[in-house]
């Protein structure tokens, strides 16, 4: 598989994509503008243009999705045939993505006439105004959250989920083995996918091409499914703790006692990170999994290493 560096991704969507993504969650029906599919979604969230429909354009958001709940439209039918035009012919004229009309309502036909000439794409939905907006933005949110590759192999150890980093050749693909046989569970092989959920989680996938493949050097390309049993793959995870495999010869300092927690950042959040050496005949996997579960341990609050040190000082001053 090729190697790639980890890269950070810029976000935005067309409306083509959008409405092929998630039209049957949304209900969306094209109704006028299919020229325009190609439009570009720059910011994920929806306008209701109520105020630019009344001919206030000052704070208008032109790059959201529009909505046209019963508001807008009742606002549009109380307008003579001369003016309503007139506003409509001003607000498709912006360089608006697209119009989605809830409620399933009907379009009126001069709405359609416009759109089709702007090429703008304009949609239905039955699903009532608020509801489609919640429902909305919570899609462009997952379309536009911070997308960022890593380079490294991510397992999910009884709910922790790991990315096992190392240089190539230092033994990544041989500790997945290890932890697999054991009975957890493979989210990506050697190239990992990170989403950023309102900057506090990062979630964890793999390309749709090498999902619940393997690469195994003198092996080959394996179906981990096909082997190990659907029990062991997911299709994502939260990244709780990142793993580091070392060569211990090029390792100047290696932690003894754990009391120093140390941190690795992906797109801006720190996660828990653990560097191991890498030595003839250790048991990576074995290693790997005690690192998880310690983890695991001190997210409920217990810590071995500072308890140690406690008792440890206790000691001491007990003596003295």
């Amino acid at each position: 598989m090729n190697r790639v560096p980890a890269k950070t991704t810029a976000r935005t969507i067309s409306v083509g994509d959008f409405h092929r993504k998630h039209a049957g969650t949304l209900g969306l029906e094209l109704v006028a503008g299919e020229s325009g599919l190609d439009r570009i979604i720059r910011e994920p969230t929806v306008n209701r243009p109520g105020l630019a429909l009344s001919g206030f354009f000052s704070y208008f958001a032109p790059k959201r999705v529009q909505v046209f709940g019963s508001a807008e439209l009742s606002y549009l039918k109380s307008l003579s045939p001369t003016e309503r035009t007139a506003r409509l012919r001003r607000f498709f004229g912006c360089t608006i993505p697209c119009l989605v009309v809830a409620r399933k309502a009907k379009v009126h036909p001069m709405v359609i006439k416009l759109a089709n000439q702007a090429g703008v794409p304009v949609f239905r939905t039955p699903m009532i105004t608020m509801k489609f907006i919640n429902a909305a933005t919570i899609a462009l949110e997952f379309e536009f959250a911070p997308r960022r590759s890593e380079h490294g192999s991510m397992v999910d150890i009884l709910g922790i989920g790991t990315l096992i980093r190392g240089a190539s050749g230092i033994g990544k693909s041989e500790c997945v083995l290890s932890l697999l046989e054991r009975g957890y569970s493979l989210v990506s092989d050697d190239i990992t996918r990170f989403r950023s959920v309102e900057n506090r989680e990062l979630i964890g996938s793999s390309a749709d091409l090498t999902r619940f493949h393997m690469e195994v050097r003198g092996i080959g390309i394996i179906n981990v499914a096909a082997i190990f049993g659907v029990s062991s793959i997911r299709t994502e995870k939260s990244l709780d703790l990142v793993v580091t495999l070392e060569d211990w010869r090029e390792m100047d300092d290696i932690d003894r006692h754990g009391l120093q927690r140390q941190t690795y950042k992906i797109l801006g959040i720190a996660v828990p990170h653990v560097i191991i050496p890498v030595r003839m005949g250790r048991d990576l996997g074995h290693l790997v999994e005690v690192a998880a579960l310690d983890h695991k341990l001190k997210s409920h609050g217990m810590n071995s290493a500072l308890e140690f040190n406690e008792r440890l000082i206790k000691m001491m001053e007990a003596k003295n």
